[in-house]
């Protein structure tokens, strides 16, 4: 099987690599698409020391599973849990004390021709939905996951700090509860697309300190974590949506003083996405900025790696050029 390898934060293109045998309960899935995500990218900079298969949003085919999915495009969950532990039985399965995550922690992943998951993990992708769309499923979930935990309305003053990838989804779906929303960039060409969608964009100097109720970092960046606390009043909620790599300082005293809660924010209801995406409420499909057949992921991942880039899809569809490209060097 061909696909791409991470061991020691070096990215390797192989072609060796064993097609997974799923255990019982578990479904064989062609995967069609796959995204590249900041997740990703921080796994190659040591975010997380996972070796194998990277890769946690996918569009496939289940090849071997249930006869009701056999031949559907399905999304997947990324979390496989126990159903057993503590958590689980709580019903707070994303936080398995036994899971294994997709691409992510012991369970190899979506950058490659085929993936095993379990069959409860994975969702029928309506007709209405694109291939290149249905990618977004994972991250799209994840954007809505913030409403999941607390309530948003048209009462609310929210700060989306942040206008990459993550912070486009978060935005969209945060417009949809009819709150009055901002968002924070530093791309001229990034903050235009938000704003034809008819949502207000400004930039840092602009935002004044302790004027709105919730704020979402979506940068990972301490400066981004920063400005989303200054711009929080007294008793406001501040969401971490993004992963960060290193440490992050935080005025312990000022979060104290103000009664802020801060909450973090991860995986969420790949049900309500895929209907977003069927039904149109959410746009996707003009965030992808590339797509590269599986064997040029090496190069598909130094566009992605590039300062301001938007998504980068990888192909697994037979390409008859592929013999053109020669042999990717890794990628660290």
């Amino acid at each position: 099987m061909n696909g791409l390898w991470l061991e020691q934060q070096q990215l390797h293109w192989r072609t060796d690599l064993p097609q997974p045998v799923p255990p019982p309960g578990e479904a064989l899935v062609q995967v069609l698409r796959a995204g590249i995500c900041n997740t990703d990218l921080e796994l190659l900079r040591g975010y997380y020391p996972y070796g194998g298969i990277p890769g946690h949003e996918f569009v496939g085919i289940v090849r071997s599973g249930p006869d009701r999915l056999r031949g559907q495009r399905v999304v997947g969950e990324i979390n496989a849990t126990c159903g057993q532990c503590p958590l689980c039985l709580r019903g707070m399965a994303t936080h398995c004390q036994n899971r294994t995550v997709l691409g992510i922690v012991q369970r190899h992943g979506a950058f490659a021709e085929y993936l095993s998951l379990p069959v409860a993990n994975l969702h029928p992708v309506p007709d209405a939905v694109s291939t290149a769309a249905a990618t977004f499923t994972e991250p799209l979930a994840a954007a809505l996951e913030i409403q999941e935990q607390i309530a948003v309305g048209r009462g609310d003053r929210v700060l989306v700090v942040g206008d990459g990838k993550l912070g486009q989804l978060v935005t969209q779906t945060l417009a949809l509860t009819g709150c009055d929303l901002w968002v924070l960039g530093r791309h001229d060409q990034k903050l235009a697309r938000l704003q034809a969608l008819g949502i207000t964009t400004t930039l840092e100097a602009t935002i004044a300190d302790r004027s709105f109720d919730i704020a979402v970092d979506c940068t990972g960046h301490p400066s981004g974590f920063a400005t989303a606390c200054h711009a929080l009043r007294p008793r406001g909620t501040l969401v971490l949506k993004s992963t960060y790599a290193g440490k992050l300082e935080v005025d312990a005293s000022a979060l104290v003083v103000d009664e802020i809660t801060v909450m973090g924010s991860r995986c969420g209801p790949f049900a309500k996405a895929l209907d977003l995406l069927a039904s149109g409420q959410v746009e996707v499909e003009s965030l992808i900025q590339g797509q590269y057949p599986l064997a040029a992921g090496l190069a598909a991942f130094a566009q992605a790696q590039q300062r301001g880039s938007l998504k980068i899809l990888l192909q697994m569809e037979p390409d008859p050029d592929l013999s053109k490209l020669g042999s990717p060097s890794p990628v660290g």
